[in-house]
């Protein structure tokens, strides 16, 4: 009988350790589900956030193609977030720098340059100063409500906003799907 209890605290005690290990953890993705997996639509997804992301890979060539850019991307600190920067020379640039901390309610921008949208299946802003027309569009979009992606594009010349517009929602629609 002794060894029967001991035996059990053997298992119980790991088994303990993997329930409690879960708490102080971020919020799942997707609320868990309850049952057997078999009767579940989709099983839970952990909580990652965007940490597990590197912002170079998330054009890859043929998105790269699509967007009309042809060079690699060069990884960059922007104010000790992560970020990757696509030059094309003589043309544009873009920047998607993915923030772990700042969801879009916490992000500054002016009310009267930022549009609500979507892309994809996350809430997003577009940005930009069509006042300013200095070539210069942006596209926030929200993951959760503690993380965001920026996407940033800034023509040579500074000049033509709408058509930065247009490639910032071009890269906004390509990096989408590939977030949490």
């Amino acid at each position: 009988m002794a060894e029967r209890a001991r035996g059990r605290l053997r298992w119980g005690a790991p088994v303990l350790l993997l329930l409690l290990g879960g708490c102080g953890q971020p919020p799942s993705a997707e609320p868990a589900t309850v049952g057997h997996p078999a009767t579940s639509e989709r099983p839970p997804v952990a909580w990652t956030g965007l940490a597990a992301l590197d912002p170079c890979t998330l054009l890859n060539p043929q998105d790269r193609s699509a967007a009309g850019i042809g060079v690699v991307g060069k990884p960059k600190d922007i104010a000790g977030l992560r970020a990757c920067d696509w030059t094309v020379p003589g043309t544009f640039g873009v920047t998607v720098t993915l923030s772990d901390t700042d969801g879009l309610a916490d992000l500054e921008v002016a009310k009267k340059t930022a549009t609500k949208t979507k892309v994809g299946t996350h809430p997003a802003l577009r940005v930009a100063d069509k006042k300013a027309a200095d070539g210069t569009c942006a596209v926030l979009i929200g993951v959760g409500d503690g993380a965001s992606v920026q996407i940033d594009v800034s023509n040579t010349g500074f000049s033509d906003t709408p058509l930065a517009c247009r490639r910032a929602g071009t890269v906004a629609g390509l990096v989408e799907p590939k977030l949490p």
